[in-house]
């Protein structure tokens, strides 16, 4: 029977071990400073403590934070370190300052508790990589894995292994399809038998589990899982070489029936909360900017042209979902009609559109559209759900209708507001291609603290004066 395994307890050591660091040098630095520990019936030092561990427990959750840490050498671990404490130590920071409580905390303390505490979780990480990686050598129990595959695979997966720092199987052999020659190795990996002989010698030795390629999938390849199967051996079926090793493939149940998911990419469920509960707290802010926006420009916009002051278009969103999107009106009434006479005048290269010194721009609308203000009834789609605060920006229904095939990719999330190619060089883009290889780009790259980078580059953007985003 395969034992599934439990992956937000994964790294349950670690992330109790970093606590455990942070609060012994806080209680140890407190200690030094005013001659005494900290004492837990003190309200403001319980708060302490108890916020130093739930920020430092949700950063290693939210920011995966301990991501390949059995595979890290000792640079990349320092770096992982620097980042984990760098957030942990800004959240904590926000909190001493929303609450006015600066003066009761020692900024020493704060300090020396954020920095030897980091040289402490370095050492207890190496530390501690260390037994774990001389317990799994020595651990007999477990399992026996073999691999059935083409020797290219075998070589392959060989070589992969050599690159894992900690694994939790044994390579107990190999069989190959259609062996032509007497091989009995690979990469000094034995080769047990041939395909003919597989079941029989399953049935003769410690087989716990076996990774199979599949050749072919026909009713040979199936009959033969199903005897192993039978048999209590744990099957692991390869899919990257049908697939390609670029998706994202997970196992699960459809409509009662066990399939294999195939994605561009594959996102958690708690990094998609907290992504949206970023966009709702940043679309509450922004429509309370609207509100005072629309006080000042709204009455301007109405004088220097006839129309609404809001501007609705339908554009299109998250794998094709038409939606209403909302700004300032920048443009006169007739802009869509005098469109057709622009397109010469196109700047851009690809299904996008853009001219510069566009006459069908009001004069207000120049100003909004130079401090984006003309975006900021955009947060009420952010809030609604049509929208995110960062994303891929959605086409308008005559750009979709001129997509190619790999254009699409732009659609597989939801539209944002900002986005990489606003913030890595907008007006210097003229090239679509280039826009959707940045997009293809935040698309495969997308991180919590990729967005949060991307949300303050466009705020420096905005308010230095460097244009539009």
């Amino acid at each position: 029977m395969y034992k599934r395994k439990v992956r937000w307890l994964k790294h349950l050591d670690f992330i109790m071990g970093d606590v455990f660091c942070l609060l012994l040098v806080y209680t140890l630095a407190f200690f030094v400073r005013n001659g005494q520990p900290p004492t837990l019936m003190d309200i403001y030092h319980r708060q302490m403590v108890v916020m130093i561990a739930m920020v430092s427990v949700f950063v290693s959750l939210f920011f995966d934070s301990y991501r390949d840490i059995l595979r890290r050498g000792y640079y990349r671990e320092f770096r992982a370190i620097l980042q984990h404490l760098s957030i942990t130590a800004g959240i904590v920071l926000a909190y001493v300052f929303l609450y006015k409580h600066e003066h009761i905390y020692s900024r020493i303390i704060y300090i020396t508790t954020f920095t030897l505490g980091g040289l402490l979780i370095y050492v207890f990480h190496i530390w501690w990589k260390s037994i774990l990686r001389k317990q799994a050598m020595n651990n007999q129990s477990k399992p026996n894995i073999l691999v059935m595959a083409s020797a290219d695979f075998v070589d392959d997966f060989i070589e992969g292994l050599t690159n894992e720092t900690y694994v939790d199987y044994r390579l107990a052999g190999c069989v190959l399809y259609n062996q032509r020659n007497q091989t009995n190795e690979i990469e000094g990996i034995p080769v047990v038998c041939d395909m003919e002989n597989i079941v029989s010698y399953v049935q003769k030795n410690v087989v716990d589990e076996i990774l199979i390629q599949p050749d072919r999938i026909g009713k040979d390849f199936k009959n033969l899982i199903q005897e192993l199967v039978r048999m209590g051996i744990t099957i692991h079926v390869e899919l990257s070489k049908i697939y390609g090793a670029v998706f994202n493939l997970s196992s699960s149940s459809f409509a009662g029936y066990p399939v294999t998911t195939i994605s561009y990419r594959d996102i958690k469920l708690r990094q998609l909360f907290m992504k949206r509960a970023i966009d709702i707290v940043g679309s509450i802010v922004g429509m309370l900017i609207l509100g005072v926006a629309f006080v000042i420009v709204g009455p301007i916009i109405k004088f220097q042209s006839k129309g609404p002051i809001i501007f609705a278009q339908k554009r299109v969103g998250r794998n094709g979902h038409i939606f209403k999107i909302y700004k300032f009106r920048s443009m006169y009434m007739d802009a869509e009609e005098r469109k057709r006479e622009l397109m010469e005048h196109n700047k851009m290269k690809g299904h996008m559109f853009k001219v510069d010194n566009d006459p069908r721009i009001t004069p207000i609308g120049r100003f909004i559209r130079k401090t984006s203000i003309d975006e900021l009834p955009q947060f009420w789609n952010v809030f609604k759900g049509d929208m995110s605060l960062v994303g891929t920006r959605p086409p308008t229904l005559d750009e979709f209708e001129q997509y190619e095939k790999h254009h699409r990719i732009r659609l597989s999330i939801k539209s944002g507001i900002t986005g990489l190619w606003q913030v890595s060089g907008r007006s210097d883009i003229v090239d679509f291609e280039e826009v959707v290889k940045l997009d293809e780009k935040y698309i495969r790259e997308w991180n919590f603290g990729l967005d949060i980078k991307i949300i303050l580059k466009t705020v420096v953007i905005v308010f230095g004066g460097n244009g539009s985003i």
